[in-house]
Formats: structure tokens, C-alpha cells, sequence
């Protein structure tokens, strides 16, 4: 064998080895960066998948205990200090603090249930 030929024939197999790592560089950063894109995706699906969770919970909590409105709420304390809060007697004092089945009904009417 002729030794320039040889001397060509390692030449070309170094430039091809050399491509080739150059390639297999590329394509292990490729990977790398899909892998990091991978654990970013994943620990963001894990975190949503809690959150669904939790809403998930608190609209059940909300159906099983239904609480009253804001408004309501505020009904309910006036009701407690002594007032009417019905339409028949708004604003007047109740005697005693007796019960009114109307003021009752105007706070808790919708739910069905009494303190």
C-alpha cells in the first residue's frame, strides 16, 4: 500500500470522525436542553395538577356547606343584636329577643335551615 494513500485515506477518516463528534455534540445539547424542557414541564404539571386539586376541594367544601352571603351575613348580626330585619318590621326593635319566622326567612330562607 502506498503510503501517501494511506496517509489520505487516515485524513479523511479524521475529518469524518470529527464531523461526526461534532454532530454527536450537537445532538447531546439538543437532548439536554429537552430534558431540562422535560423536569420544567413536568414539575409545572405536578404543581397544576395540586391546584386542580385544591380547587377541586374547595368547590366541594362550598357545595357540601353552603355559607351565607356577605349580605346576608350582615342581616344575620343585626338580627342578633336585636333588630327586625323582615319586611314587616325592619328596623324595629325585637321584644325580648324573641324569634321572627320572617326575619328567619329573609336570612336563611334559601339554605332551609335555622341557627
Amino acid at each position: 500500500m502506498d503510503k501517501k494513500k494511506l496517509f489520505d485515506d487516515f485524513s479523511r477518516i479524521e475529518e469524518d470522525l470529527t464531523l461526526s463528534l461534532a454532530k454527536v455534540q450537537e445532538m447531546k445539547a439538543v437532548i439536554s436542553d429537552l430534558t431540562e424542557q422535560n423536569v420544567r414541564l413536568e414539575l409545572e404539571n405536578k404543581h397544576l395538577r395540586d391546584h386542580l386539586v385544591e380547587l377541586e376541594e374547595s368547590r366541594q367544601e362550598k357545595k357540601t356547606e353552603p355559607g351565607l352571603s356577605k349580605s346576608k351575613l350582615n342581616l344575620e348580626k343585626l338580627y342578633e343584636e336585636g333588630f327586625h330585619v323582615c319586611n314587616f318590621f325592619y328596623g324595629s326593635h325585637r321584644d325580648s329577643q324573641e324569634e321572627c319566622a320572617f326575619c328567619q326567612n329573609v336570612i336563611y330562607g334559601e339554605q332551609g335551615k335555622t341557627p
